[in-house]
């Protein structure tokens, strides 16, 4: 699984443009806040998502593999004022949670797992630990987006601080893919820094994913594909799924 290493410094630049308000608005539709609701935030990455939470009342514990986004989460949290538990650990060998109301798997987390095995134990460990009743919310890429968008690469961005070149080459496992990306940040002088990232992604059928949910033993499995905007079915890229224990 990627690290994120220096692109943590410049991920919520790049990621300006995902809806998070809408994806904080679906897990609280579904799962209204009570006294003491505990939300487990997994792949929180820079804790966008877990701040957002946290403001709306959520006693919340964010989850990451990369020190360096958790750094600045806690830092996040730190500047708006909300106590959020930040915690480095894999998603697929999560231990020490109990008593959890809310688990969250935001943005493709869940697709940087590179074998179903590891989707299931990540979805195991969330049974194990969310009380009866308790809620999951997590998205996944569409095959669409992996076979068909993500292979039209290379894709480039460029604004005043941060140009990127963003390379993609089909994997070897079905609807999977690499990606290298080479970015140039400009410094207070005026120079270009450039350093190198490689990430690995993969998806399954969404059928996949809720005949597993169903298998672990959730006893309500929902999904939805306009939770940020509508798209025509051969053009879905993204999946929500929602499961209830």
């Amino acid at each position: 699984m990627a690290m994120y290493d220096q692109f943590a410094f410049i991920y919520d630049r790049l990621m300006s443009d995902i809806p998070y308000a809408k994806y904080a608005e679906w897990v609280q539709t579904k799962a209204p806040l009570s006294a003491g609701k505990k939300l487990v935030d997994i792949g929180c990455g820079t804790g966008v998502l877990s701040v957002q939470f946290a403001k709306a009342g959520y006693d919340v514990i964010g989850v990451d593999l990369s020190e360096s986004m958790l750094t600045i989460a806690q830092n996040r949290s730190l500047d708006n004022n909300v106590q959020v538990s930040f915690i480095c650990q894999s998603m697929s060998e999560m231990d020490g949670f109990e008593e959890i109301d809310v688990a969250v798997i935001a943005i493709d987390s869940i697709n940087y797992l590179e074998t179903l095995e590891e989707v299931k134990q990540t979805i195991q460990h969330i049974f194990h630990f969310l009380i009866e009743g308790g809620q999951l919310f997590f998205d996944v890429h569409s095959l669409f987006k992996m076979d068909e968008i993500y292979p039209d690469g290379p894709f480039t961005y460029e604004d005043d601080q941060v140009a990127y070149i963003w390379n993609t080459e089909i994997g070897l496992e079905s609807h999977s893919i690499y990606h290298d990306i080479t970015f140039f940040v400009r410094d207070n002088a005026g120079y270009y820094e450039r350093f190198e990232e490689s990430h690995y992604q993969r998806t399954f059928p969404v059928e996949t994913y809720v005949n597993l949910l169903k298998e672990i033993g959730f006893s309500s499995v929902s999904v939805s594909s306009s939770i940020f905007e509508e798209k025509s079915q051969d053009e879905i890229e993204r999946f929500f799924i929602h499961a209830i224990k």
